[in-house]
């Protein structure tokens, strides 16, 4: 096959699966999870549904694809946090801040219990541990962050104490939230 039929396949591959996911995403969003078939997106996207069952054996498929998709872009924002300018401690507060509010926005709902238990967030928050380690063992190395407590054991702290903003009532809550987390992983006095 020629490139440019290929590429115009794969264009039109990844505008469907694209699509059908941005549809679910509304569909939840207006009608909530139980009532989202694949009959309705296949209608709402405009797809035919033997097309659909093509690209996603189920809704739940297509929830979990649009789920890593969430997440992939949540991540992506937090490594710009990461990679900032800035002293490591400077990051690491706008990172813990940014993912406390994804936190508090984006759960709570029966999408999230459902989505929260795949591989894909499992690997999502080793990779978000990770770089909170490497930012905590950065601060660590320049006096800005306590370094009597292993970078790795901090990072667990954190994404532990990062969940309780799933139940605060108010952002406010959210940014005291967070100084409660930095007050701890600052250097004793």
């Amino acid at each position: 096959m020629p490139k440019l039929w290929n590429e115009t396949i794969e264009a039109h591959r990844h505008a469907v699966r694209e699509a059908t996911l941005d549809t679910t995403a509304a569909l939840v969003a207006r009608h909530g999870l139980r009532a989202v078939t694949m009959s309705r997106i296949a209608e709402e996207t405009g797809i035919g549904r033997a097309t659909l069952y093509k690209y996603f054996p189920d809704v739940e498929a297509i929830l979990i694809a649009w789920h890593e998709r969430q997440i992939a872009g949540h991540l992506d924002r937090l490594a710009e946090l990461r990679d900032r300018a800035g002293s490591a401690g400077e990051r690491l507060e706008a990172v813990l801040e940014a993912y406390a509010f994804i936190q508090h926005r984006h759960h709570g709902t029966d999408a999230a219990a459902l989505l929260h238990q795949g591989e894909h967030v499992i690997r999502a928050r080793r990779h978000l541990g990770d770089f909170l380690r490497d930012l905590l063992a950065e601060g660590a190395r320049a006096g800005e962050l306590r370094d009597d407590v292993a970078p790795d054991e901090l990072a667990i702290y954190c994404l532990h104490a990062l969940a309780a903003a799933v139940d605060l009532p108010s952002e406010d809550a959210v940014r005291r939230l967070v100084a409660v987390i930095l007050a701890g992983i600052r250097p004793p006095s």
